[in-house]
């Protein structure tokens, strides 16, 4: 299955972000009342980083609550690590296994289009298994 396939759904519009301009206090806000672990990061409409927990809790164990106050741009993971849309979610899984990566931005000649997590890609992965393991067990039963 390919990742386009999973936010076909999902408008990009819809994808929570943060401005590479914005200080780190906010962004560990957005984070928290989302309860989320990764926010792309904007810059004149493009995206630029990726923002994540990781990146805070580096920074608070280098700098303590120091880093609060710098910019998300100081902070953040750059240059993101992306996919495209027509890339499947097993390669997409290996790419973040093979980078330590969790949360990955979509592009679409460029553009930016959707955000997946390695939650998202796991559960597609998990259902497409049970599907062929339930159309195994039916092809057993007819045959």
């Amino acid at each position: 299955m390919e990742i386009g396939h999973l936010i076909a759904g999902r408008s990009p519009s819809d994808i929570i972000s943060v401005d590479a301009g914005q200080p780190v206090r906010e962004a560990v806000a957005i984070l928290a009342g989302k309860r989320i672990g990764a926010l792309p990061v904007m810059q004149d409409g493009s995206i630029v980083g990726i923002f994540s927990e990781r990146d805070v809790v580096y920074r608070m164990a280098e700098e303590g609550t120091a880093c609060l106050d710098k910019l998300v741009a100081q902070v953040m993971t750059a240059p993101p690590i992306s996919v495209e849309r027509n890339t499947t979610v097993i390669e997409a899984l290996g790419l973040m296994t093979r980078r330590r990566i969790r949360h990955l931005p979509v592009m679409d000649n460029g553009s930016f289009v959707g955000f997946v997590s390695i939650g998202d890609l796991v559960k597609s992965r998990i259902d497409e298994v049970e599907h062929e393991a339930q159309a195994m067990r039916e092809y057993i039963t007819t045959a």
